[in-house]
């Protein structure tokens, strides 16, 4: 069986960093393009950042594009989000999401294109 979990979520103020961990089992993980999202209260799960099998291509949604860095550690089935200077509008559950196709890429994904989630992890941004 497939588990994905996250961590690293917690209490912080703008302007300040938290590194988010999201360790992927049952599944030859270097295999799938993985992603993050995340959602805030009352609005819809929207998507962060993705990144390749092999950590050569990228994507960063506009609101993160320049503070927040995805990385990928194969050899301990483990994606990253290092996320910097932090805003309040940053507040929200992050996921770790699975490609539902191995061995493709594309920017931008949607939920329809997950077959994986974790449980999530509270970031929370205070002013």
């Amino acid at each position: 069986q497939v588990q994905v979990v996250e961590s690293g979520g917690g209490l912080v103020q703008t302007g300040g960093s938290l590194r988010l961990s999201c360790t992927a089992s049952g599944l030859t993980f270097r295999d799938y393009t993985m992603a993050w999202f995340r959602q805030a209260p009352g609005k819809e799960r929207e998507a962060v950042s993705c990144i390749d099998q092999l950590a050569y291509r990228s994507y960063y949604a506009d609101s993160v594009k320049g503070r927040f860095t995805i990385s990928r550690d194969n050899l301990k089935n483990t994606l990253y989000l290092q996320m910097n200077s932090l805003k309040v509008e940053d507040t929200a559950v992050y996921y770790c999401a699975v490609d539902r196709q191995r061995m493709r890429y594309r920017d931008a994904y949607s939920i329809a294109d997950v077959a994986f989630w974790g449980q999530g992890t509270q970031v929370t941004v205070s002013s």
